[in-house]
């Protein structure tokens, strides 16, 4: 095991606890706290890390690297970001202007070192856990990809029986609404803002999972990530653990709109959980000016915050998805 402190930055460092097994195998990395209100990631972690340090567990193969708080400021805040969202624009930086900056010039070069992410997050509002993942394969200019079966895979043993798919393409989607609203607003508004840590992994030529494991007080979410990194030990080989199954049946949603709040007095018709169905020409908020907000068509309302600042997401909606290699279920 070897743990590595390489960023003294404000609140000291970036740490990592890695091992390596003595046979070849895939490099995971598995990150926790990127944001720092969400503490199931790091409770998982440190969980698994006791039992590797007391030889409970045991990495044969491969290298496993554990990342148990990835943003030190905002997990000692306690609230989401540091100086700004470290899961956006998440880029190398020849000339950091922020914390999150310097964490993503640490950050970044241990994803492309890996061949697999698994992203531990948590969410504000009620719902059930469920994992993101990215695009089929294609060659296209917002996100190459070549891995769609191995990371479809890895979502489908989890744990979670929810999948959603299309996050930067609806980002981009409401990067075009915002500029469209207000052609002077800078970078925050461009598509590359949108990448994270699993679109970076993918950038980078490997691939990943943002596993959202709970509402951010469930005591059910650590649960949740701590199976949910079992299961990607055994997938991959690193360990001798047991990979279950997947369950019988999945639902995949495909991401297909975000809508901005506005103002501070725009408000939800009620208090929306992820994955609330609606009906097309439900009302799901009212703007300040009276102007009601209804569901394009039938679906699903995704993240919502009811706490967004304005011009920031306030909610997304997602119509059902297909992929012939995910069994899906009806209800």
């Amino acid at each position: 095991m070897v743990s590595s402190d390489v960023f003294q930055g404000p609140l000291g460092h970036l740490r990592a606890h890695q091992f390596s097994g003595l046979l070849p195998g895939p490099r995971l990395i598995v990150l926790g706290g990127v944001h720092g209100n969400e503490v199931c990631g790091p409770i998982a972690i440190r969980r698994l890390l006791g039992e590797l340090e007391r030889g409970e567990r045991v990495v044969s193969r491969g290298l496993l690297t554990l990342v148990p708080v990835a943003n030190p400021m905002a997990a000692a805040r306690g609230t989401r970001q540091g100086e700004r969202n470290l899961n956006r624009r998440l880029v190398p930086s020849a000339h950091p202007q922020d914390y999150e900056d310097h964490v993503a010039n640490v950050l970044c070069p241990w994803l492309a070192a890996h061949d697999v992410l698994l992203d531990l997050h948590s969410f504000h509002t009620a719902g059930r856990p469920f994992a993101m993942i990215g695009p089929l394969d294609n060659a296209g200019p917002l996100e190459p990809f070549a891995h769609a079966d191995a990371e479809t895979r890895l979502a489908m043993h989890l744990g979670p029986t929810r999948l959603v798919e299309g996050w930067l393409e609806s980002y981009a989607r409401g990067v075009a609404q915002r500029r469209a609203r207000d052609p002077s607003l800078g970078f925050e508004t461009g598509p590359a803002y949108g990448v994270g840590t699993t679109e970076y992994m993918r950038s980078q030529g490997g691939y990943g999972i943002t596993l959202e494991c709970g509402q951010h007080q469930d005591p059910e979410a650590p649960e949740v990530a701590y199976r949910a990194i079992g299961q990607a030990l055994a997938l991959l080989g690193l360990t001798g653990d047991t990979l279950m199954p997947p369950a019988p049946g999945f639902r995949l949603l495909t991401l297909a709109d975000v809508t901005d709040r506005l103002h501070p007095d725009d408000r939800f018709a009620r208090d929306w959980s992820s994955f609330d169905p609606v009906a097309s020409g439900d009302p799901i908020g009212t703007r300040h000016d009276g102007t009601v907000v209804r569901a394009p068509a039938d679906g699903h309302v995704v993240f919502p915050n009811p706490r967004a600042e304005p011009g920031q997401e306030w909610f997304y909606f997602a119509r059902p998805g297909y992929r012939a290699q995910i069994p899906t279920k009806s209800n």
